[in-house]
């Protein structure tokens, strides 16, 4: 078992991961990551939120400098205020996909510049397609409503860091994902949450973002410990020296990681990293 001395830097996924699932951290996670801090070990969040939506208590921690962000299509430095890598999606590229996505039945947004937008309509029913009362909020507070996404994207003329459907059934998310993924094979088509597809471009995942960050910081990435759940972490999990997936993940992400946490409501980060600690 790797010990501190192994291990230099520790990326975690929030949802399903770190936070519970009602999206709390609790006491016994934040306590094992300050004494990991505390040792030298570099504490990073690898989440497919951008800056904006990582929950108030998550920002809080002095700790944490470094924030792999949009699935990997951003790593941030909050110290410097700096974006430290980026791996967005062409603005007609983007298009292509949501011109693609109309023929489903889900509804998307995309997160551009570190904000979210939607088409107002589809903002409006959002309460057919969030898997739950707490992404609702979330769609809600952290989407701007446009008046059509599409004409917003080629106004701004810029990059966009991820785009996002969601669907009103768990079939219909496999379909999006399968033929999404079979239509686009040149960008990252995963999933994170219930009856969600997440788009990115093919460099924004979180192992490329963990590889890039450990480049940086002069860390190998056989020095990197990753949790995570969702087919977004795999990436990370496979790149890290040690892949930590959660008791409540996604097979595919439990068939490659090295070991297994409790899941996120048993305070599964908090107990493994305590036993290398």
């Amino acid at each position: 078992m790797k010990t501190r001395f192994d291990i230099r830097l520790i990326a975690m996924d929030l949802d399903g991961t770190l936070l519970t699932t009602d999206k709390r951290l609790t006491e016994r996670n934040r306590s094992a990551m300050e004494k990991a801090a505390e040792a030298g070990i570099a504490i990073v969040p690898a989440t497919g939120r951008i800056y904006a939506g990582v929950p108030d208590e998550i920002k809080a921690l002095p700790f944490i400098r470094y924030l792999i962000l949009a699935n990997g299509a951003t790593v941030y430095d909050r110290e410097e205020d700096r974006i430290l890598y980026r791996a967005e999606i062409p603005p007609d590229k983007a298009i292509d996909v949501l011109d693609w996505l109309d023929g489903f039945p889900a509804i998307y947004d995309c997160y551009q510049d570190d904000r979210g937008y939607m088409t107002a309509e589809m903002w409006e029913k959002a309460d057919r397609y969030a898997p739950s009362p707490i992404y609702l909020r979330m769609i809600r507070t952290l989407r701007k409503p446009v008046p059509d996404l599409k004409e917003h994207l080629r106004a701004a003329g810029r990059p966009v860091q991820k785009l996002q459907a969601f669907c009103e059934t768990t079939e219909a998310q496999a379909l999006v994902l399968e033929k999404t993924a079979a239509r686009f094979p040149e960008l990252a088509v995963s999933s994170s949450v219930a009856r969600n597809v997440e788009i990115n471009g093919a460099q924004a995942n979180k192992g490329a973002a963990l590889q890039a960050l450990c480049r940086y910081l002069g860390i190998g990435t056989e020095e990197a410990m990753a949790f995570g759940d969702g087919s977004n972490d795999l990436s990370m999990i496979r790149i890290a020296g040690t892949g930590v997936a959660m008791e409540n993940g996604v097979q595919g992400v439990l068939d490659a990681a090295d070991r297994i946490a409790p899941d996120n409501d048993a305070d599964g980060v908090g107990c493994v990293i305590e036993t290398i600690l």
